[in-house]
């Protein structure tokens, strides 16, 4: 029975260490300590089964929670939310200082939208890629993060930006906007990558080593389209 135990804990470690590559917005960011309920659960099911002679193969550890875990890895790129006739060209966001800004205003230029929130780790975790990718690129790529985790946390960005030495524009997006770019998934962080046309050409949804590689690939294709 102990290693049954030990497979379960297992299994389900893993999977909570998978799913804090997203988090949900609705759900906060997946903690660890679910993987030990998931453990008394197993626990339960193998002494009840054990009791009944019968065999386990755990099929309903999953099932029978809600539990937001993501049982495999997030793909790195997923289809783009549907236009449905609109135009991104007079939405925008408000920054730090108030002022605010449409996409119509980067045109000529490679735009990175970057949707997080102060309290979800994987966005954390991007972070360092996105002011490396600013810096790389400087007057070329325009990187910019879009805090959507709510009035409280938009309190906390400055002393986040801080935190973590970020060196790339922070704003708050238009709620049309956010409605519209997240309306299918709403995990973060998600990505979003505009060629020098203002055409969205690959969306990210996650973050992981893989998903940076990308990100750098499609930055670098998007510079090398033309403006025309």
């Amino acid at each position: 029975m102990s290693d049954m135990l030990q497979l379960v804990d297992q299994l389900h470690l893993q999977e909570a260490k998978t799913a804090v590559r997203t988090c949900s917005l609705r759900t906060f960011c997946v903690s660890l300590r679910q993987a030990k309920a998931y453990r008394t659960l197993g626990s339960l099911l193998l002494i009840c089964t054990g009791m009944l002679f019968c065999a386990c193969n755990g099929t309903d550890l999953s099932s029978s929670t809600n539990a937001p875990v993501i049982s495999n890895p997030p793909k790195t790129a997923l289809p783009m939310p549907p236009l449905n006739g609109k135009s991104l060209e007079n939405m925008g966001w408000s920054m730090t200082d108030g002022k605010r800004n449409t996409f119509s205003e980067f045109k000529g230029k490679v735009l990175v939208l970057d949707f997080y929130a102060t309290w979800c780790s994987p966005c954390r975790i991007s972070i360092p890629h996105l002011i490396n990718l600013q810096r790389r690129y400087e007057t070329q790529v325009s990187v910019i993060g879009l805090n959507v985790g709510g009035p409280e946390d938009a309190d906390r960005v400055p002393g986040f930006a801080r935190q973590f030495n970020i060196q790339y524009s922070l704003a708050v997006p238009d709620d049309e906007l956010a409605a519209f770019l997240l309306a299918d998934v709403d995990a973060i962080p998600q990505t979003f990558v505009f060629d020098r046309k203002g055409q969205l050409i690959q969306r990210f949804i996650g973050f992981s080593e893989r998903t940076g590689e990308e990100i750098d690939r499609i930055v670098e294709a998007a510079l090398r389209s033309s403006t025309d």
